[in-house]
């Protein structure tokens, strides 16, 4: 889900040609999950190989980071570890929307509505612990680093930004402000043009970028007072928020009391299932760790055409003119860096 702060962030789009020689840490499960849901045929059904496999996070990871490497860009995707306990509710809901989505799927695939099914399919999109050694044996051939993290990975990407080993956080979620991350950069893996569910329209995604910094002085907030604004709309730990208060009244709350503690008296019905102190907590003090190391080195391309073409089934002319690309890319950096110091 993540804290809703679209209406009052403010957002800066740039391109990402832009951002060449930076370094993204990006939230691997959320990206990963992008590639699942949108990439499908027309009935929502996802790419997959002659066993059954799905296969569509291989072909949004290897074709959209070869995308990000050939503009110059050094990706480093970071993975979630164990979750804290209060976040159990939401994974039950989301179980729950999946669940009743794939029957829904499955109806409207019996019923010949393909526009409908693939709609469901999106919202009943799981992950496999086979797509995540997937992803990651992907990665180590295409010579980028990843980092497991021992708890929520935008929590780690925003410990490593804040470190000053990454220039930028990528996730569509706002949560990586809430951990500190410096720089939240979003639409990243799914930038492009893309169909509305529902509607017959299409709309221009583009990169953009919150800073933390200006969203806390434009909002007048320190950042404890952003956290608590989130935890009164609802974060992954308390879901569903404060009935009846949404971002501009839960900003205005916390701008006119303080704090948490000093408005909720005056909030009517203000009900959680667990003391706001403990949901601060957890973004104030997250569960991180400095036991990684950033390396990006050639890809193995023999590998990769072994992995993806033979074991995977993806046609190999397409997979050969990323990799040219990928490596030509990478040349693109500011400064013209060379090739061996970029993969050193």
């Amino acid at each position: 889900m993540g804290v809703n702060f679209k209406d009052i962030i403010p957002k800066t789009q740039v391109k990402l040609e832009d951002l060449s020689g930076k370094i993204i840490a990006i939230d691997a499960y959320n990206a990963i999950y992008q590639f699942l849901s949108i990439i499908r045929q027309p009935d929502g059904t996802p790419l997959k190989d002659s066993t059954g496999k799905i296969t569509s996070h291989l072909s949004g990871l290897f074709y959209r980071t070869a995308n990000l490497v050939e503009m110059g860009i050094k990706p480093v995707y970071v993975f979630d570890g164990e979750s804290p306990a209060l976040k159990a509710a939401e994974i039950e809901r989301r179980r729950q929307i999946k669940v009743e989505a794939t029957v829904r799927y499955e109806k409207a695939l019996k019923e010949g509505k393909p526009a409908e099914a693939r709609m469901y399919a999106q919202a009943a999109t799981s992950m496999k612990d086979y797509m995540l050694d997937d992803s990651q044996k992907l990665l180590g051939l295409m010579g980028l680093p990843w980092v497991q993290a021992p708890g929520e990975g935008e929590a780690q990407a925003a410990h490593m930004a804040r470190k000053g080993h990454a220039d930028y956080c990528a996730s569509q979620d706002y949560d990586s402000l809430l951990f500190g991350a410096p720089k939240l950069l979003r639409n990243v893996t799914i930038s492009g043009r893309r169909k509305l569910p529902s509607k017959n329209l299409y709309v221009d995604i583009v990169p953009e970028v919150v800073e933390l910094a200006r969203a806390l002085s434009e909002c007048g907030l320190t950042y404890e007072q952003l956290i608590d604004v989130g935890i009164l709309i609802g974060t992954d730990f308390n879901p569903d928020g404060i009935e009846g208060i949404g971002p501009k009244t839960a900003l205005k709350l916390i701008r006119q009391y303080g704090n948490l503690e000093t408005a909720l008296p005056h909030i009517r019905n203000a009900v959680f299932p667990c003391d706001p102190k403990e949901i601060r907590e957890i973004f104030l003090h997250p569960e991180v760790t400095d036991n990684y190391k950033l390396e990006w080195k050639a890809p193995d391309e023999a590998g990769i055409l072994d992995f993806m073409c033979r074991e995977k089934e993806f046609g190999e002319d397409r997979i050969k003119k990323s990799l040219e690309r990928m490596t030509m890319g990478s040349k693109k950096q500011k400064g013209k860096v060379s090739l061996e110091k970029w993969f050193g």
